[in-house]
């Protein structure tokens, strides 16, 4: 299953023009371009994408900051890691809300 540039900025409240920009500074991101050049993110590509959005904007690295600790052999582990980790706790807390709200309607 692929998803567009445009679905991926969405999901990360990001502009797509940063998401073409870490293209061309992160190997890490290399979604698959067709004939017209549109983009078509993969599962994998997203999740690229989600631990440099991790590394720049959550934990506020500069960019060579980030390209550096990428280079680290075990550092891409543990930032995917604490990536998952932050996801997860952000759709429970989306779901407590949810939950929060419902609750005070009674």
């Amino acid at each position: 299953m692929y998803y567009t540039i445009k679905e991926v900025a969405t999901e990360l409240n990001t502009p797509e023009s940063t998401l073409r920009y870490w293209e061309t500074v992160f190997p890490q991101i290399a979604p698959h371009k067709g004939s017209n050049g549109v983009r078509r993110y993969t599962k994998e590509d997203i999740k690229a994408v989600r631990l440099v959005y991790h590394l720049v904007k959550e934990r506020g690295l500069t960019i060579a900051g980030a390209k550096q600790y990428l280079k680290g052999s075990g550092n891409k582990e543990v930032a995917d890691v604490k990536a998952d980790v932050i996801d997860r706790l952000s759709l429970i807390r989306e779901e407590l809300l949810g939950i929060k709200a419902q609750l005070d309607m009674l």
